[in-house]
């Protein structure tokens, strides 16, 4: 199943870009107040909320808690909630590189040590369409996948004989069928399951990069950035000044999430 990176010719993204739009693009539906550090959302409306003591609760649209998560800290802190599929969770706990699975009422599911499959550096992680699990490994600069108990499915050759460089991926997005792998400083690579170099997007200085639906999504300065790659429009929305309080934000095709002490603020986009 191994494959070869193929680089064809590259167009980075040519932007029209869209009037800035102020704050008023932002609705306030609701606010939840409680122990929250973490959280996230998946594309059915439920939330996943992470307490300082490492409890994971779902909660659906209708504001009821419907599963919980107990963790007593055995791989340590939470690094990542990965919901893109709402019937398998991912928890990536970074200091142990030690990944958790659960299923949509928590349960585990399985979890995979990299250390025993030699994988000994990563920062993205991110689940796969068909139930695996996609990551960078910066140790040997290769793009991997796993199967759930594990087992190394797919490893592309090492980036570094390919672009002369290395990369810092923070963020993996499976999404229609490409991989958006996110660097800070270099941009938006974008690759086929088959490990195909297919677009890069000159995207960078994002936080909160997220790829969702039709849109590559990221904060940058005190906006809001949202391109669609199929029409190459860049729209920028003024984000409201109660956002730059934030802890974390997250935004999705509709919503906007702002997390800030003990309380998550949750916005209608127009």
């Amino acid at each position: 199943m191994l494959k070869n990176l193929f680089i064809p010719l590259l167009l980075s993204a040519c932007c029209v870009k869209a009037g800035a739009q102020n704050d008023t693009s932002f609705q306030l539906l609701k606010k939840l107040k409680g122990d929250i550090v973490a959280f996230t959302a998946d594309n059915f409306d439920n939330l996943y909320l992470l307490n300082s003591s490492d409890q994971l609760k779902k909660i659906n649209e209708k504001g009821d808690s419907v599963a919980v998560f107990n963790n007593i800290r055995k791989y340590g802190k939470v690094a990542q909630i990965d919901v893109s599929n709402p019937l398998r969770v991912l928890l990536y706990y970074k200091d142990f590189s030690t990944i958790v699975v659960l299923d949509r009422l928590l349960n585990i599911r399985s979890t995979i040590d990299f250390r025993k499959q030699d994988i000994f550096q990563v920062q993205a992680v991110c689940l796969s369409y068909d139930n695996g699990i996609w990551l960078y490994d910066e140790f040997e600069h290769k793009l991997k996948k796993l199967d759930e108990e594990g087992k190394l499915l797919f490893a592309s050759t090492d980036f570094r004989q390919l672009f002369d460089e290395a990369f810092s991926f923070t963020t993996i997005n499976d999404q229609d069928g490409y991989l958006y792998l996110y660097d800070k400083e270099k941009g938006v690579y974008v690759f086929d399951y088959y490990g195909t170099l297919k677009n890069i997007f000159s995207l960078t200085g994002y936080n909160n990069f997220k790829a969702v639906g039709n849109l590559i999504t990221g904060t940058r300065n005190d906006s809001l950035m949202r391109y669609q790659p199929g029409n190459l429009v860049m729209q920028e929305v003024k984000l409201p000044e109660s956002f730059r309080k934030a802890q974390s934000l997250l935004f999705t095709s509709t919503k906007a999430f702002a997390l800030k002490k003990n309380e998550l603020e949750i916005y209608q986009i127009r």
